[in-house]
């Protein structure tokens, strides 16, 4: 590993970068498939992760993020210029786990180690499907980069089928032909045909 790295950042940074740009203000408060999240919520859990991995990968230790659960997130805690400043910490994420150390021994986030491709692989899992959320809650097309969903989803089957409480939900059947992001959606709990008339409110 000591030129590659297992697992790349930067396609789900720039995807949701790119999706940031088509968020309006008057729609922080739409629905997500996060269940009681709304999209403003969702931006706030998208910083407090960037940020919690970021310094995973740093190997930090009693930062805020490190070493207990985050608290929910709140459309009420983003800053003012929260596109900027989720810019801003998203490729701090994709920079800190450019470095071939990050992968290497352990990682702890959100007062969970465990070795640091595991903690990888959840952050990237994070980026990518909070992308697929943002993109139904606010109507704009969202295509992973297939090289990341393969390795997801492999890591998404090993949880198991009644999901993971605050992690993934249950995991929902889809057609066997289903292609591989909407593979993914599903094993992370999600409906791949969820769209915001669809939510339950």
């Amino acid at each position: 590993m000591a030129d590659r790295v297992p697992l790349d950042f930067a396609p789900p940074v720039r995807q949701l970068r790119s999706l940031l740009l088509g968020i309006t203000d008057d729609q922080l408060g739409r629905p997500t498939p996060c269940p009681d999240w709304t999209v403003g919520d969702l931006l706030d859990h998208l910083i407090g992760l960037s940020r919690a991995f970021t310094q995973a990968a740093q190997k930090k230790s009693g930062a805020p993020g490190t070493d207990a659960a985050p608290p929910p997130p709140s459309a009420a805690n983003l800053p003012p210029q929260w596109r900027s400043r989720l810019t801003v910490v998203l490729e701090e994420l994709a920079i800190a786990w450019r470095a071939p150390s990050a992968w290497e021994g352990t990682a702890r986030a959100g007062g969970v180690t465990m070795p640091a491709v595991e903690t990888g692989t959840v952050a990237i899992n994070e980026l990518t499907m909070h992308g697929w959320d943002l993109a139904r809650a606010t109507g704009q097309e969202y295509a992973a980069d297939p090289r990341l969903l393969e390795p997801l989803i492999e890591f998404l089957s090993r949880g198991p089928a009644e999901g993971v409480p605050g992690l993934f939900g249950p995991v929902v059947a889809i057609e066997d032909e289903a292609d591989l992001l909407d593979q993914a959606v599903s094993l992370a709990g999600r409906n791949p045909r969820w769209r915001p008339t669809s939510a339950a409110h």
